[in-house]
C-alpha cells in the first residue's frame, strides 16, 4: 500500500511534469511580442511591449477563413497563427493552425518539439496517426470525420491524410506559442549540409545510391 508521503511525492512530480510540459506561465496579464532590441540579449520568448501602447490589434488575426493553396507536391497547406503571426500570444502558451487539404493529400510524418496537438476536422475525412517511442514504435491511427477531434502528444511523429475525394480543412490548437515543426523527410534527406549518405545507408540498410536520390529530391516545407 502507497504511503500517505509516498502518494503527496508522486503527486507533486506529476504536477510538476504537467506545469514542465508547456510554456513558462506568464507573470503579468500579457507580454505583447516586438522584434528584439538591438545588440538584446536573448530570451526565452520574445521581449514585451510596453503594456501602455498595446492595442486590440495586437490580439487579432485575420484571414484564417480563407483557404490554404494546396496547389503543391504535398496536396496540403498549413495557415500557422503563432507568436510570428499574433504578437498578443506571446508567454501565452498555446497557438493554432489551419490546415487545408486537396483529395489525397498529405500532412507528411512531422513532430512538434514543444506541443501537444489537438486537431479537430471541419469538412472532409482525414487518416491520421502518430507513432510511439522506442522500443514500442506502435502505430495509433484513426480515421477522422466533420467535427471529430484527435490529440498528438507532444514530440511524437504524426501525420493527417485526406482520404477522401473532395477538399478536407482541419483546425489544431498547440500548446506553445511557438511549437516548431520537424518534418522527417525534410530533416534526414533535406538537412543543409547534407547527413552523409554513408550515416544514412547504415541508418536505413540501403545502397548509398538510393540515399542520393532521395537526397537530390527538392524538400517541401510545412510550417
Amino acid at each position: 500500500m502507497v504511503s500517505g508521503h509516498m502518494l503527496v511525492a508522486f503527486t507533486f512530480f506529476a504536477l510538476a511534469s504537467f506545469v514542465l510540459a508547456s510554456d513558462p506561465s506568464p507573470l503579468q496579464d500579457f507580454c505583447v511580442a516586438i522584434d528584439e532590441p538591438k545588440d538584446a540579449v536573448f530570451v526565452n520568448g520574445k521581449f514585451c511591449k510596453n503594456p501602455k501602447l498595446v492595442t486590440a490589434e495586437d490580439f487579432l488575426l485575420k484571414g484564417l477563413n480563407m483557404p490554404g493553396n494546396t496547389s503543391n507536391q504535398l496536396g496540403s497547406f498549413v495557415t500557422p497563427a503563432n507568436v510570428a503571426q499574433l504578437p498578443g500570444l506571446n508567454t501565452l502558451g498555446i497557438s493554432l493552425v489551419r490546415i487545408d487539404y486537396a483529395p489525397y493529400g498529405l500532412n507528411p510524418p512531422h513532430t512538434h518539439p514543444r506541443a501537444t496537438e489537438a486537431l479537430v476536422v471541419l469538412e472532409g475525412s482525414l487518416y491520421v496517426g502518430f507513432v510511439t517511442s522506442n522500443p514500442d514504435n506502435r502505430l495509433i491511427t484513426k480515421v477522422l470525420y466533420e467535427g471529430d477531434a484527435f490529440v498528438f502528444p507532444e514530440g511524437l511523429v504524426h501525420f493527417q491524410f485526406n482520404v477522401g475525394k473532395t477538399k478536407a480543412v482541419a483546425f489544431a490548437g498547440l500548446s506553445s506559442q511557438n511549437p516548431g515543426v520537424i518534418t522527417i523527410a525534410n530533416a534526414v534527406f533535406g538537412s543543409n549540409p547534407s547527413i552523409s549518405d554513408d550515416v544514412l545507408a547504415k541508418a536505413f540498410q540501403v545502397d548509398k545510391k538510393v540515399v542520393d536520390r532521395l537526397q537530390a529530391q527538392f524538400w517541401m516545407d510545412i510550417n
